[in-house]
């Protein structure tokens, strides 16, 4: 059977004088994938974060953190160590993390409605869920 190239099939392959031949590494990296579609992994990494909503709090729960709020605003001079579980929204999309935290409490702000712990976190007052510790279990 005769085909087009039958007269250079057999020819040595060409090596030029002038031109250097190109590393491998080089020429395997002319074939190497690339992304197409830039943060394509970040993004379905992104969806794939799992968020958790905000829960309300029940009135008889909620009561009770109000006392436990009141007894720790009553006690700071005591440098009380409590643990704090709250809620910290996400930035990027519906819902957040509950965040437990262990410390001594600085002090409470009734007007910013925050609560400051000795390490500089501030937590908004609305976002505790749960407070225990000192002096609550005696």
């Amino acid at each position: 059977m005769k085909t087009p190239y039958d007269d250079i099939i057999y020819l040595p392959h060409h090596v030029s004088r002038n031109h250097p031949q190109m590393p491998l590494r080089d020429r395997a990296a002319q074939f190497a994938p690339f992304a197409a579609l830039t943060g394509y992994e970040a993004a379905v990494g992104e969806t794939a974060r799992q968020t958790t909503e905000r829960r309300e709090l029940d009135a008889q729960e909620a009561a009770e953190l109000n006392r436990r709020l009141t007894d720790l605003a009553a006690r700071l001079k005591d440098r009380p160590e409590v643990t704090i579980e709250y809620f910290v929204p996400d930035d990027r999309k519906a819902g957040g993390a509950y965040v437990t935290m262990t410390g001594v409490v600085r002090h409470i702000s009734v007007p910013e409605k925050t609560l400051v712990m000795e390490d500089g976190a501030v937590i908004a007052l609305e976002d505790i869920a749960t407070i225990s510790g000192f002096p609550f279990e005696i």
